[in-house]
Order: C-alpha cells, then sequence, then structure tokens
C-alpha cells in the first residue's frame, strides 16, 4: 500500500474512534435514561465502527449472564440470550473477566450460536468479540458485537473503541446502579423521595414521554394510532417540544420495533456530503471514498429512519429523496446498482414546510410525501399542568447524575410553572440542572428560581452584540430583519458567528439572509 494512502488510512481510524468517543461521552452529558445510553452505544459501535449486532449482558439475581440491552437483535434473540457462569464464549468472559475473541464462529466449539442463529449472520467468515464490563473492581457484565474479518480496520483499532465502550458503559451502570437487585427491576438511585412533597413516586410515562396533560394525549393517542402503519409521519412543532423523542415512540409502538431506529440531524450535514449521507457510497465515488460505505437509508433497513430538521435538505438531495420514497430503492453515490429498502420515514420540522413551499425552498411533491400523517407537539405552555411532572422527573435524574437529593418548594415549582418556557422541555431541563447544581442548600427554594429565570431572560451575549439583542430561546419565526441585521453586524460579518448569536443553524440563517436580501456592511462604509 502507498504510504500517503496508509497515512489517510490510519488518520480516518482516528477519526472514527475521536468521533465515538466524542458521541459516547455526549450521551453520558445528556442525562438519558440508562437504557436509552445503552442502545445508543451500541448503536454508534454499528454505525460508526461496523461492529453489529451488540449485545449488553448482565448478571441476574442468579449469577446467570442475560441479554439486557441489544442493537440488532430481535425480541426472540434476545430472549435466547442466557448464559451460566463459564458457559460458552459469553460464560467464560462472565467468569474470568478475560476479552474472548472468537476468528470464526464457525470452529470455534465455545461459541453456541445460542441468540443469533448463524443463517441470520452474512455468508463471509464471522467474527465474534466478548470483553468484561467492570464496575468497582467487579465484573458486572460482557459486551459482545459480531465482525466481518474480511475488513480494513485492523482488529487492535476494534478492540480499543471496544475497551472505551466498556469503560462508557460500565460508567453508566455504576451511575444508574443496574445491577442485581433493586436496580435490576428498575427502581431509582439515591433517593426514592420525590422531588416534590406529595408528589407521586413515579411520572405518568410512556416510552419516555412524561405528562398527562391533554394536549400530550391526544399527540399521543395520534402517534399510536399511526405506528400500526407504514405510512410516513411529519412531526410538527417548537424546537425542544421533544420530536425525537415521540419519534422513537412511534417506532417501539410500531412492528418494526425490532429493527433499527436512526436518526439524521439534516440541519448538521455539509451539503456536499448529503447525498453520500443518506445513499451510501461505493469505493473510490470521490477522493477519500477508501471503501464502501451504506447511508443511512440501507443501516434504517427493516426499521425506522427519522430525519429530523428535515426542511433543511437541499434543494437537488430532495429529488432523489423523493424517488427513494417513491420506489423504495437506494442508488449509491458512484454505483449504478439500485438496492432495495425496507425503511419506514418519520420526519421533522420546527419549520413552517408550506411557506418554504411557497417560497421555491421545498419541493411541493416532496411534503406531499412526508406530509401523509401530520403529528403536532404542544408547546410547554399549551400543557401547563405537565410543569410539576417534569420537574420532578428530571430533578430526581439529575439528581442521581450529580450526587445530590434535592427537593423544591411548593412557591418555586408554581415560579416555575408559570414561566413560559420558549426552549420548552429542553430549557426546562436545562434551568433544572442548574439549580440542581447551584443550589446551597438539598431544599430549593424560590429566590434561586427567581434567579436562575433571570438568567434565562437576559442571557449572556459577546462584547461585540448590541444589548438585548439575543433571548437564550425564540422561535424561529420571531427573527425579523432588524435582529438579522443587528447580528450579522455583532459578528462583524461572520455568518456562523451570527448564526450562533440567534440560536440558528448557518444555513437556517443564510436562508434568511436571502429572503430578506440582507448583507454584511462594514462601520465605516
Amino acid at each position: 500500500m502507498d504510504r500517503r494512502a496508509s497515512d489517510k488510512g490510519c488518520e480516518d481510524l482516528r477519526e472514527q474512534e475521536a468521533l465515538f468517543v466524542r458521541q459516547a461521552a455526549g450521551l453520558l452529558g445528556r442525562g438519558l435514561e440508562a437504557r436509552i445510553a445503552l442502545y445508543e452505544i451500541l448503536h454508534l459501535l454499528s454505525e460508526l465502527v461496523g461492529l453489529n449486532r451488540g449485545r449488553i449482558v448482565l448478571r441476574d439475581d442468579d449469577g446467570r449472564g442475560v441479554i439486557r440491552h441489544a442493537y440488532g437483535l430481535r425480541r426472540d434473540e434476545i430472549a435466547r440470550g442466557i448464559y451460566a457462569s463459564g458457559e460458552g464464549v459469553t460464560g467464560k468472559v462472565l467468569g474470568s473477566g478475560r476479552t474472548i475473541i472468537v476468528q470464526d464462529i464457525n470452529d470455534d466449539p465455545d461459541y453456541l450460536q445460542r441468540a443469533v442463529p448463524r443463517a441470520r449472520l452474512p455468508t463471509g467468515t464471522v467474527s465474534f468479540i466478548a470483553l468484561p464490563i467492570s464496575m468497582g473492581g467487579r465484573i458486572v457484565g460482557v459486551l459482545g458485537v459480531h465482525r466481518l474479518r474480511e475488513r480494513c480496520r485492523p482488529l487492535a483499532a476494534d478492540l480499543q473503541i471496544l475497551n472505551t465502550a466498556a469503560a462508557f458503559i460500565g460508567q453508566i451502570i455504576h451511575t444508574s446502579e443496574m445491577v442485581p437487585g433493586r436496580a435490576m427491576r428498575g427502581d431509582a438511585g439515591i433517593s426514592e423521595a420525590p422531588a416534590i412533597p406529595g408528589a407521586p413516586a413515579t411520572a405518568p410515562s410512556i416510552h419516555g414521554i412524561i405528562g398527562a396533560s391533554q394536549p400530550l394525549r391526544a399527540a399521543l393517542a395520534r402517534t399510536d394510532r399511526v405506528a400500526r402503519s407504514d405510512a410516513s409521519v411529519l412531526m410538527l412543532g417548537e424546537s425542544g417540544t421533544g420530536k425525537e423523542l415521540f419519534a422513537r415512540a412511534l417506532h417501539h409502538m410500531s412492528g418494526r420495533r425490532e429493527g433499527p431506529f436512526v436518526r439524521v440531524n439534516c440541519g448538521a450535514i455539509p451539503e456536499n456530503l448529503f447525498e453520500s449521507e443518506l445513499f451510501g457510497h461505493e469505493r473510490g465515488a470521490f477522493t477519500g471514498a477508501h471503501a464502501t460505505s451504506i447511508g443511512r437509508f440501507e443501516q434504517a433497513h427493516g426499521g425506522t429512519l427519522f430525519l429530523d430538521e428535515v426542511a433543511d435538505i437541499p434543494l437537488p438531495l430532495q429529488v432523489k429523496l423523493l424517488r427513494v420514497l417513491q420506489e423504495r430503492v437506494v442508488e449509491r453515490l458512484g454505483g449504478r446498482r439500485a438496492i432495495a429498502v425496507n425503511t419506514r420515514i418519520v420526519a421533522a420540522t420546527n419549520e413552517d414546510l408550506q411557506e418554504s413551499v411557497r417560497a421555491g425552498r421545498f419541493r411541493l411533491d416532496l411534503f406531499y410525501r412526508l406530509n401523509v400523517v401530520p403529528i403536532r407537539l404542544p408547546a410547554l405552555r399549551e400543557r401547563p399542568d405537565d410543569i410539576p411532572l417534569l420537574v420532578d422527573f428530571h430533578m430526581r435524574e439529575l439528581s442521581r447524575a450529580h450526587g445530590r437529593a434535592m427537593r423544591i418548594t411548593q412557591a418555586a415549582l408554581r415560579r416555575l410553572a408559570g414561566y413560559d418556557w420558549p426552549g420548552n422541555i429542553r430549557q426546562l431541563r436545562n434551568v433544572v440542572e442548574r439549580l440542581v447544581l447551584l443550589a446551597d442548600t438539598d431544599l430549593i427554594e424560590i429566590g434561586e428560581v427567581e434567579q436562575a429565570l433571570a438568567g434565562e431572560m437576559t442571557p449572556a451575549v459577546p462584547d461585540a452584540a448590541p444589548a438585548g439583542l439575543v433571548r437564550a430561546y425564540g422561535h424561529v419565526a420571531e427573527y425579523d430583519a432588524a435582529h438579522i441585521r443587528d447580528a450579522l453586524q455583532a459578528a462583524r460579518g461572520n455568518k456562523s458567528q451570527a448564526a450562533r448569536l440567534l440560536g440558528l443553524t448557518l444555513r437556517q440563517f443564510t436562508y434568511r439572509l436571502k429572503r430578506l436580501r440582507l448583507e454584511y456592511v462594514p462601520p465605516d462604509c
């Protein structure tokens, strides 16, 4: 191999490893439920690294290893995954605490094929890697993945990432206390006392969605009804209303629940990478394409593809996306073969797509394809009765994460319930976390809430920004020409910085510049 190509390959491996670490570390900082965080780590191993059908085996009360979390395994396969200590590869790792690498699962008698039958795996040589998961010096479980032996990534690189993943998993298990006994049954961690005096022991929750208000129940009922079909769904609502959570709920309510759930943030993909990201590419399709890569549609085959911020898809790609939705086939970039995909589409946006259609930024035919069943998610100000439940839920969860046992007075809670929450649930969680971290005592009182909300209403901005230019949260439609112009002047013409000042993506900000026909004028002109 050419030395430059080898160096480039090493750089690609390091980038993949760094990306995995960043994404996995981000999961730890988001305060997700443990089951969701563990699922996402297995998802990242499959999506970023190509280590598939990951499973996390934990001890049960009898000391057996049981598959508790998995990605790419069917329900019946998970149910079969039970191993006595020392039984098979998984049982040996659980008993010895040593990593085991099976080079070819067809030739190793210790590989039992108990969970996933050989017929469900690729026809080439398949390896299996099992690593111990430790917590406080004890072996509490096993991380297992399948690996195609013929692949560009060296085994040592895969082991390095898997060791990192096992460390993250151990940390999540330690934080959530998902060990035999009370935590395996889903009990809480540091304190079982509600954060709000008189509150129920647990908040009403469906697939992680907290609340019991009529607007929320209506959205959930509509989600439940449409989940039974394969119709495309368009999630509508302001930023922070939980569109991804609803999309995941729809997936888990559907007949595709055993398949993958793949999320794409359309607002975060550079325009020149969109086609490769969605549809994949063949080796040599462009500079740097050293290997064939499947796109998100193929990754979501048999499951659900969630297109978040769908309004940000560039017009040229909208034509290709429409063809995929109509014909259910994709063509990888640089390829000539049509590949059938069985993928359900759930899209989401906080923009007015009909306005985007009128302005020529979004295709009408694609809008109709995506908008088969629209589901509008209520803003938090439309469901004030749910705020106490959400505060209690997040305060308990964040108390566990930060090693505290916090409670809140009724007066402080009423102040939170009376706030407008333009940033919706995301903003509420941020405020609650700030209260948990900064409170002097374990009881949060109204003065501390007032101080936290005052910070929300007058956020800090860079020195160059005019006073009062930016609110912490705001609805996209509220940004008029004056806001856009002031942000551009404050950022001295730097569009990326101006977009950040307004809480917009660069693409959203650039669109507004064009629509309002604004441009940066230096102060001395």
